[in-house]
Parts: structure tokens; sequence; C-alpha cells
């Protein structure tokens, strides 16, 4: 699989959402793109902030353009004291709540992020998304 396909995006959305609510009573806005970052499935939940909607699409664009999780590229962006815009792209964000999406072969195919929880609730479903595509449990 050179990317991830609609079906598997939009099991994804649904998963984020249900998780979301059942873990946290919360809604919240779930994005999930394909290797290069083009969206391919999106949600915002009755309720959710205005604001990540667009949170939401950036998290899981930084997750595939850069090939890994955003806590991992805040990492980096502390690690060698560099900021997202040095990157020369205004989509990129270190906010936790993006992760990666990899194939079986290890090849990026996506990237999912959400977008209306604490950081470290945002990224605890995103990981567990990402577990499950690796798994292939989805």
């Amino acid at each position: 699989m050179d990317t991830i396909s609609l079906d598997t995006a939009q099991a994804l959305v649904s998963a984020a959402l249900a998780r979301a609510a059942a873990d946290h009573g919360k809604p919240v806005c779930v994005a999930v793109c394909d290797a290069v970052g083009n969206l391919i499935a999106f949600a915002r939940a009755d309720g959710a902030p205005p604001r990540s909607i667009q949170l939401a699409q950036d998290k899981a664009y930084t997750a595939a353009r850069m090939g890994t999780d955003t806590d991992a590229f805040h990492a980096r962006l502390k690690r060698e004291e560099v900021q997202a815009r040095d990157f020369g792209d205004a989509r990129l964000t270190a906010l936790l709540g993006g992760a990666v999406l990899k194939g079986g072969a290890g090849q990026v195919i996506g990237g999912v992020g959400i977008s209306g929880l604490a950081s470290a609730e945002d990224h605890a479903i995103v990981q567990a998304l990402a577990g499950r595509i690796a798994s292939d449990s989805l």
C-alpha cells in the first residue's frame, strides 16, 4: 500500500471520535491525510472547538510530511534549537496529537491528527490509532 485508503481513513476518524467521547467525554476534530499530506478524511464532532479544525489537519500533515509523530518532531526542534518555521512550511506544527501511519514494510502511508483535548490526551489517542494500523486491526 503506497498510501492510506479512503475506507481506512474513514475508519480511523470514526474510531478516534468514539474513543475521545468514551474516554474523555469531549468532542474533537480528527484528520487523516495521505503519504504526502493531502487530506483524505476529516470530521468535527458537534461542539468541538473551531480552532481544532485546522490544528487537527496540521498535526496529520506534519506527521506525514516529516515521517514522524509530532511529539518526536517537537523533541527534534528542541534538541536542534530550531523552530518549525525554519523548515519553510507554514503548516508544520510541533503540537502533540499527530501520528505517522506506516504500512507493513515500514513506509509512510499517511498521518492522523486529533485536536480538542489536552495535548497528552490527543497524543494517546493518535498513538493507539497508529498502532491499530501497524497491527492491521482497524
